[in-house]
């Protein structure tokens, strides 16, 4: 059965499933640190697990019935399904069963969520909106969707009057709150077999954005959040010139970007250690709500000079053989064409991009809209898809962004490769010093950099 969210005020007994995933990890660990007596379990072994054990938690490997005795209620991942022995067991004992929106009104409740919301960009502006209230003076509890070297993970509970949270809109759990404050990066069509069209979530954003209970800002420069924003008198932000907090004298270099953030409350200096405009844009979203928040900006700007990146957002795996290695979780077309325009901003010699597609319903929605999203990269190969756990459909495969690229540049430098193995040999023979290599996708492409610089490291040995 299935509750609504439970009262966090005292120590609870939980049981999280799938404790080893990046969401549920994430819960486990503001659950543990909050002070609740907290069990979970996974299939396998992890370092994630073991990471919930130094914490305190009783970790299992394997699921098991008995895994639930004692539990007040149970928390599992979408991904688990209703059969699994655990939630059955749960159920049959009266336990209540909750997914991951159920709990969130329930962190909510005693820190009011600074969510951050759209499309792409939620993981890297939520990460840096949160260092940036350390600048601030805050000591925010939060949960981002990947591990951030500056915050020492992906989750805490702190004991700061706010909440940041990386709010998603996949499965409608960005509707959780209450809400103090709000950022929208942008807003495209995406995860519509969830919403059921493109007019429904814009719906859902607007939902979003009206009912929260604080300072909104959108981004200036998209041009469906600032729809959204116009409608219910959020703040802006961006390039644009109408921008509330507007991004002027910015400069783009390999390495990072610097920009001014003019506010009405004052201009800011920035200088963030991470490259391309979408970065810069994303930093600026943080700072804006930090500002309509009444907060000290300054200080928040400044601790963003600090910030070390986040796992898989334009992260420098190493060189080797004169090429550097960057991986990039960006798997829709205007996340890649950003994080290649990063690349090619620093002065490189060639940069060689592979791309994974992501997922069969993704791939068969949005293929053609791949052709010109790889414009900033010299040398391009193409992977068959990464189901991430979908059903094939007839006809969906990598090979239709083959064919979108080649509609929109014939002339491309392309190889198509379905296997990684194969991708991994092509890269060692081809990459010669001065290039970037950039692994792209959300799928585990983000093997292959690591196994192309083993490879480059063993053909130096051998020259």
């Amino acid at each position: 059965m299935s509750a609504g969210p439970p009262d966090l005020g005292h120590p609870r007994r939980v049981h999280v499933v799938a404790a080893g995933g990046a969401g549920m990890s994430a819960i486990a660990t503001v659950l543990a640190q909050a002070g609740h007596r907290v069990s979970g379990s996974d299939a396998a072994g992890s370092a994630a697990l073991d990471r919930l054990r130094d914490l305190g938690v009783e970790v299992h490997v394997g699921h098991a019935a008995g895994h639930v005795e004692g539990a007040e209620f149970l928390v599992a991942s979408t991904a688990v399904a209703d059969d699994n022995v655990e939630l059955v067991a749960a159920r049959a004992a009266g336990v209540p069963v909750l997914r991951r929106i159920d709990l969130l009104p329930a962190f909510a409740a005693h820190q009011p969520f600074l969510s951050v919301a759209g499309t792409h960009g939620k993981t890297t502006t939520t990460s840096l909106l949160a260092v940036a209230l350390r600048g601030a003076g805050e000591d925010p509890s939060f949960l981002v969707g990947a591990p951030v070297p500056a915050l020492g993970g992906a989750a805490a509970h702190r004991p700061g009057r706010y909440f940041v949270l990386e709010a998603d809109e996949s499965d409608g759990s960005f509707l959780a709150g209450p809400r103090a404050g709000a950022v929208v990066t942008n807003v495209e069509p995406d995860h519509l077999e969830y919403w059921g069209g493109w007019a429904e979530l814009q719906d859902g954003f607007r939902q979003f954005l009206a009912s929260t209970d604080g300072p909104r800002v959108v981004c200036a420069d998209d041009p469906s959040a600032a729809a959204l924003g116009a409608e219910v008198g959020a703040a802006t932000y961006g390039t644009a010139a109408d921008a509330t907090h507007r991004v002027v004298d910015l400069e783009l270099g390999p390495h990072g970007s610097r920009f001014s953030l003019r506010s009405p409350g004052g201009t800011v200096p920035v200088d963030l250690p991470l490259p391309g405009l979408h970065n810069a844009l994303d930093a600026a979203g943080a700072l804006s709500l930090v500002a309509e928040l009444g907060l000290d900006t300054a200080g928040a700007a400044s601790a963003l000079s600090g910030w070390d990146g986040v796992a898989r957002r334009f992260e420098r795996r190493g060189s080797a053989a004169g090429v550097e290695v960057v991986d990039d979780y960006a798997h829709l077309p205007t996340e890649v064409r950003a994080a290649l325009a990063a690349g090619r901003s620093g002065g490189w010699r060639r940069v060689v991009a592979v791309f994974q597609p992501h997922r069969y319903s993704r791939t068969e929605a949005l293929w053609q809209e791949f052709g010109g999203a790889f414009d900033d990269a010299d040398l391009l190969v193409l992977t068959d898809l990464y189901p991430a756990g979908e059903a094939p459909r007839p006809g969906v495969t990598g090979k239709l962004l083959v064919d979108s690229v080649l509609a929109h540049e014939p002339r491309r430098a392309l190889a198509w490769m379905p296997q990684l193995d194969d991708v991994v040999r092509y890269l060692v023979d081809v990459l010669r010093p001065g290039d970037l290599l950039m692994t792209v996708g959300a799928g585990d492409v983000t093997t292959v950099g690591d196994r192309v610089l083993e490879g480059l490291r063993a053909r130096e040995g051998s020259a």
